[in-house]
Protein backbone atom coordinates (compact mmCIF):
# COMPACT_ATOMS: atom_id res chain seq x y z
CA UNK A 1 0.00 0.00 0.00
CA UNK A 2 0.89 3.88 -1.11
CA UNK A 3 -0.01 6.70 1.27
CA UNK A 4 1.03 9.92 -0.07
CA UNK A 5 0.72 12.91 2.52
CA UNK A 6 1.96 16.18 4.24
CA UNK A 7 3.46 16.95 7.30
CA UNK A 8 1.71 18.69 9.42
CA UNK A 9 -1.86 20.67 8.47
CA UNK A 10 -2.00 23.75 10.40
CA UNK A 11 -0.39 26.03 8.60
CA UNK A 12 -1.78 30.00 8.19
CA UNK A 13 0.03 30.44 5.17
CA UNK A 14 -2.05 27.75 3.12
CA UNK A 15 -5.13 29.70 3.82
CA UNK A 16 -6.01 31.05 0.32
CA UNK A 17 -3.99 28.49 -1.27
CA UNK A 18 -4.65 24.53 -0.37
CA UNK A 19 -7.50 25.63 1.96
CA UNK A 20 -10.59 27.65 1.15
CA UNK A 21 -9.86 31.15 2.18
CA UNK A 22 -13.55 31.05 4.44
CA UNK A 23 -12.50 27.71 6.12
CA UNK A 24 -12.15 27.91 9.50
CA UNK A 25 -9.40 26.53 11.04
CA UNK A 26 -11.34 24.39 13.24
CA UNK A 27 -12.13 22.50 9.67
CA UNK A 28 -9.00 22.48 8.46
CA UNK A 29 -8.19 18.33 8.97
CA UNK A 30 -10.81 17.31 7.98
CA UNK A 31 -10.40 19.09 5.01
CA UNK A 32 -6.71 17.80 4.28
CA UNK A 33 -7.58 14.27 5.41
CA UNK A 34 -10.01 14.02 1.88
CA UNK A 35 -6.97 15.25 0.00
CA UNK A 36 -4.58 12.94 1.39
CA UNK A 37 -4.36 9.28 2.83
CA UNK A 38 -2.39 10.35 5.55
CA UNK A 39 -0.44 13.37 7.90
CA UNK A 40 2.35 13.40 9.99
CA UNK A 41 1.47 14.55 13.31
CA UNK A 42 4.20 17.17 14.24
CA UNK A 43 2.86 18.51 17.03
CA UNK A 44 3.26 15.30 19.49
CA UNK A 45 6.75 16.20 18.89
CA UNK A 46 6.58 19.17 20.95
CA UNK A 47 4.21 18.58 23.54
CA UNK A 48 1.65 16.47 24.81
CA UNK A 49 -1.54 16.63 23.84
CA UNK A 50 -4.72 14.94 25.26
CA UNK A 51 -6.87 12.23 24.84
CA UNK A 52 -9.96 14.61 23.62
CA UNK A 53 -7.71 15.76 20.70
CA UNK A 54 -6.83 12.34 19.31
CA UNK A 55 -10.37 11.36 19.53
CA UNK A 56 -11.09 14.75 17.86
CA UNK A 57 -8.51 13.68 14.96
CA UNK A 58 -10.27 10.16 14.63
CA UNK A 59 -13.80 11.66 14.18
CA UNK A 60 -12.76 14.62 11.76
CA UNK A 61 -11.08 12.13 9.54
CA UNK A 62 -12.26 9.55 6.66
CA UNK A 63 -12.45 5.61 8.08
CA UNK A 64 -9.32 4.60 6.31
CA UNK A 65 -7.16 7.14 6.98
CA UNK A 66 -3.99 6.94 8.91
CA UNK A 67 -1.83 9.18 10.87
CA UNK A 68 1.82 9.13 11.55
CA UNK A 69 2.58 10.33 14.87
CA UNK A 70 6.20 12.29 15.72
CA UNK A 71 7.73 10.76 19.08
CA UNK A 72 8.35 13.51 21.63
CA UNK A 73 11.51 15.47 21.55
CA UNK A 74 11.96 15.06 25.20
CA UNK A 75 13.12 11.88 24.12
CA UNK A 76 15.10 11.93 21.56
CA UNK A 77 16.62 15.54 21.91
CA UNK A 78 16.75 16.56 25.44
CA UNK A 79 17.46 12.61 26.85
CA UNK A 80 18.51 11.66 23.73
CA UNK A 81 17.20 8.19 24.39
CA UNK A 82 18.61 7.72 27.45
CA UNK A 83 16.42 6.68 30.74
CA UNK A 84 13.48 7.06 28.62
CA UNK A 85 11.17 4.45 29.72
CA UNK A 86 8.57 6.97 32.06
CA UNK A 87 8.72 9.34 29.64
CA UNK A 88 7.71 6.99 26.49
CA UNK A 89 5.01 5.27 29.06
CA UNK A 90 3.83 9.09 29.44
CA UNK A 91 4.19 9.53 25.60
CA UNK A 92 1.53 6.69 24.93
CA UNK A 93 -0.63 7.86 28.35
CA UNK A 94 -1.42 11.06 26.58
CA UNK A 95 -4.00 9.55 24.27
CA UNK A 96 -2.10 8.11 21.54
CA UNK A 97 -3.97 4.82 21.64
CA UNK A 98 -6.93 6.90 20.78
CA UNK A 99 -6.46 6.48 17.63
CA UNK A 100 -7.35 3.24 17.17
CA UNK A 101 -6.54 1.32 14.08
CA UNK A 102 -5.50 5.04 12.63
CA UNK A 103 -2.37 4.77 14.21
CA UNK A 104 0.22 4.49 11.56
CA UNK A 105 3.92 4.71 11.52
CA UNK A 106 5.18 6.43 15.15
CA UNK A 107 8.54 8.39 13.93
CA UNK A 108 11.32 9.04 16.12
CA UNK A 109 13.89 11.88 14.76
CA UNK A 110 17.26 12.17 16.49
CA UNK A 111 19.48 15.21 16.32
CA UNK A 112 21.67 16.35 13.87
CA UNK A 113 24.84 16.47 16.18
CA UNK A 114 23.71 13.09 17.91
CA UNK A 115 26.19 10.21 16.67
CA UNK A 116 25.24 6.35 16.08
CA UNK A 117 26.12 4.49 19.55
CA UNK A 118 24.47 0.69 18.99
CA UNK A 119 23.99 0.48 23.33
CA UNK A 120 21.71 2.91 23.52
CA UNK A 121 19.97 2.56 20.11
CA UNK A 122 19.40 -1.01 21.08
CA UNK A 123 18.48 -0.29 24.26
CA UNK A 124 15.67 2.27 23.25
CA UNK A 125 14.21 -0.15 20.45
CA UNK A 126 13.50 -2.71 23.33
CA UNK A 127 11.38 -0.44 25.29
CA UNK A 128 9.20 -0.02 22.40
CA UNK A 129 5.76 -2.06 22.70
CA UNK A 130 5.15 -4.20 19.71
CA UNK A 131 1.27 -3.78 19.72
CA UNK A 132 -1.38 -1.52 21.14
CA UNK A 133 -1.66 -3.93 24.15
CA UNK A 134 1.93 -3.86 25.14
CA UNK A 135 1.62 0.18 24.80
CA UNK A 136 -1.30 0.25 27.50
CA UNK A 137 0.71 -1.74 29.55
CA UNK A 138 3.40 0.64 29.36
CA UNK A 139 1.27 3.59 29.59
CA UNK A 140 0.56 2.57 32.72
CA UNK A 141 3.83 3.29 33.95
CA UNK A 142 3.40 7.42 32.86
CA UNK A 143 4.31 10.45 35.08
CA UNK A 144 1.37 11.14 37.03
CA UNK A 145 2.34 14.66 37.73
CA UNK A 146 2.67 15.69 33.97
CA UNK A 147 -0.41 14.53 32.72
CA UNK A 148 -2.66 14.56 35.80
CA UNK A 149 -5.84 12.54 34.51
CA UNK A 150 -5.75 13.44 30.77
CA UNK A 151 -4.78 9.61 30.17
CA UNK A 152 -6.06 7.29 28.13
CA UNK A 153 -4.79 3.87 28.84
CA UNK A 154 -7.00 1.54 26.96
CA UNK A 155 -6.38 0.63 23.23
CA UNK A 156 -9.18 1.50 20.70
CA UNK A 157 -7.90 -1.73 18.44
CA UNK A 158 -5.66 -4.49 19.14
CA UNK A 159 -2.85 -3.71 16.36
CA UNK A 160 0.84 -3.87 15.95
CA UNK A 161 2.80 -1.05 15.95
CA UNK A 162 5.00 0.10 13.27
CA UNK A 163 8.30 2.71 14.06
CA UNK A 164 10.67 4.47 11.84
CA UNK A 165 13.65 6.33 12.90
CA UNK A 166 15.33 9.37 11.59
CA UNK A 167 19.08 10.17 11.89
CA UNK A 168 21.31 13.04 10.86
CA UNK A 169 24.60 12.21 11.46
CA UNK A 170 26.76 10.69 9.04
CA UNK A 171 27.74 7.46 12.03
CA UNK A 172 24.81 6.02 10.87
CA UNK A 173 26.23 4.83 7.95
CA UNK A 174 28.10 1.59 10.09
CA UNK A 175 26.80 -1.68 9.06
CA UNK A 176 25.56 -2.86 12.43
CA UNK A 177 22.80 0.36 12.22
CA UNK A 178 21.13 -1.89 9.29
CA UNK A 179 21.33 -4.89 11.11
CA UNK A 180 20.09 -3.84 14.42
CA UNK A 181 16.89 -2.04 12.99
CA UNK A 182 16.19 -5.25 10.94
CA UNK A 183 16.35 -7.40 14.07
CA UNK A 184 13.90 -4.76 15.68
CA UNK A 185 11.61 -4.36 12.57
CA UNK A 186 12.37 -0.58 12.17
CA UNK A 187 12.36 1.38 9.71
CA UNK A 188 15.34 3.88 8.82
CA UNK A 189 13.59 6.89 7.42
CA UNK A 190 15.04 8.00 4.14
CA UNK A 191 14.85 12.15 4.36
CA UNK A 192 15.31 14.00 1.20
CA UNK A 193 17.18 17.84 2.44
CA UNK A 194 19.80 19.33 1.39
CA UNK A 195 22.03 19.80 4.93
CA UNK A 196 21.98 16.10 6.14
CA UNK A 197 22.68 12.81 4.81
CA UNK A 198 20.45 10.32 3.08
CA UNK A 199 20.48 6.92 4.26
CA UNK A 200 18.73 4.89 1.76
CA UNK A 201 17.92 1.50 2.88
CA UNK A 202 15.45 -0.73 3.80
CA UNK A 203 15.28 -2.16 7.12
CA UNK A 204 11.36 -2.82 7.33
CA UNK A 205 8.61 -4.40 5.85
CA UNK A 206 7.62 -0.53 5.13
CA UNK A 207 9.72 2.28 3.39
CA UNK A 208 9.02 5.80 5.40
CA UNK A 209 10.16 8.74 3.04
CA UNK A 210 10.16 12.47 4.18
CA UNK A 211 10.61 15.10 1.46
CA UNK A 212 12.02 18.41 3.56
CA UNK A 213 12.82 20.21 -0.02
CA UNK A 214 14.95 19.72 -2.70
CA UNK A 215 17.25 22.26 -2.85
CA UNK A 216 16.27 25.03 0.14
CA UNK A 217 14.95 22.96 3.74
CA UNK A 218 11.59 23.17 4.18
CA UNK A 219 10.81 25.77 1.41
CA UNK A 220 11.87 24.22 -1.72
CA UNK A 221 8.95 21.97 -4.17
CA UNK A 222 9.95 19.22 -6.38
CA UNK A 223 9.95 19.72 -10.06
CA UNK A 224 8.43 17.04 -12.59
CA UNK A 225 11.57 15.15 -13.14
CA UNK A 226 12.53 15.18 -9.41
CA UNK A 227 8.63 13.93 -8.70
CA UNK A 228 9.04 11.40 -11.77
CA UNK A 229 12.26 9.83 -9.79
CA UNK A 230 10.79 9.44 -6.60
CA UNK A 231 7.34 7.92 -8.48
CA UNK A 232 9.46 5.17 -9.83
CA UNK A 233 11.56 4.37 -6.47
CA UNK A 234 8.19 4.54 -4.89
CA UNK A 235 6.69 1.81 -7.35
CA UNK A 236 9.70 -0.38 -6.95
CA UNK A 237 9.46 -0.58 -2.96
CA UNK A 238 5.41 -1.60 -4.07
CA UNK A 239 6.45 -4.25 -5.99
CA UNK A 240 8.89 -5.67 -3.34
CA UNK A 241 5.97 -5.65 -1.28
CA UNK A 242 7.02 -2.74 1.00
CA UNK A 243 4.21 -0.62 2.45
CA UNK A 244 5.00 3.32 1.43
CA UNK A 245 4.63 6.42 3.85
CA UNK A 246 5.80 9.96 1.95
CA UNK A 247 5.34 12.63 3.53
CA UNK A 248 6.11 16.22 2.08
CA UNK A 249 7.91 18.47 4.90
CA UNK A 250 8.58 21.16 2.80
CA UNK A 251 5.40 23.53 3.98
CA UNK A 252 7.71 27.22 4.19
CA UNK A 253 6.51 28.07 0.83
CA UNK A 254 3.08 26.44 0.48
CA UNK A 255 4.42 23.73 -1.61
CA UNK A 256 3.64 20.32 0.51
CA UNK A 257 -0.07 20.53 -0.88
CA UNK A 258 1.25 20.54 -4.51
CA UNK A 259 4.01 18.00 -4.12
CA UNK A 260 1.95 15.67 -1.97
CA UNK A 261 -1.13 15.88 -4.86
CA UNK A 262 1.74 15.90 -8.16
CA UNK A 263 3.42 12.62 -6.71
CA UNK A 264 0.04 11.27 -5.94
CA UNK A 265 -1.70 11.22 -9.38
CA UNK A 266 1.85 9.98 -10.69
CA UNK A 267 1.26 7.07 -8.74
CA UNK A 268 -2.18 6.90 -10.08
CA UNK A 269 -3.85 7.50 -6.42
CA UNK A 270 -6.82 9.27 -5.85
CA UNK A 271 -8.61 11.30 -3.42
CA UNK A 272 -11.14 9.21 -3.11
CA UNK A 273 -9.07 6.32 -2.78
CA UNK A 274 -7.30 7.65 0.00
CA UNK A 275 -4.32 7.64 -0.77
CA UNK A 276 -3.42 3.94 -0.31
CA UNK A 277 -4.33 2.33 -3.16
CA UNK A 278 -1.48 0.14 -5.07
CA UNK A 279 -0.12 2.40 -7.66
CA UNK A 280 -0.98 0.68 -11.32
CA UNK A 281 1.95 2.55 -13.65
CA UNK A 282 3.20 5.95 -13.55
CA UNK A 283 0.86 8.75 -15.78
CA UNK A 284 2.07 11.63 -17.40
CA UNK A 285 2.51 14.98 -15.19
CA UNK A 286 -0.96 16.58 -14.40
CA UNK A 287 -2.08 20.38 -13.43
CA UNK A 288 -2.67 20.59 -10.15
CA UNK A 289 -4.10 23.51 -7.53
Amino acid sequence: MIRIGISGWVYPSWRGSFYPPGLPQRLWLAHASRSFGTIEVNGTFYSLKTPASFRRWVAETPEDFVFAVKGARFITHMKKLKDVEQPLATFFAQGLLGLGAKLGPILWQLPAAMPFDAGRLESFLALLPRDTAGAARLARRRNRRILGGRTLLEPAALCPLRYALEVRHESFRAPEVAKLLRRWGVALVIADAPEWPRFDMATADFVYLRLHGATELYASGYDPPALASWARRVRRWAAQGLDVFVYFDNDAKIRAPADARALAERLGLTPGEGGAAPARGESGPRKHR
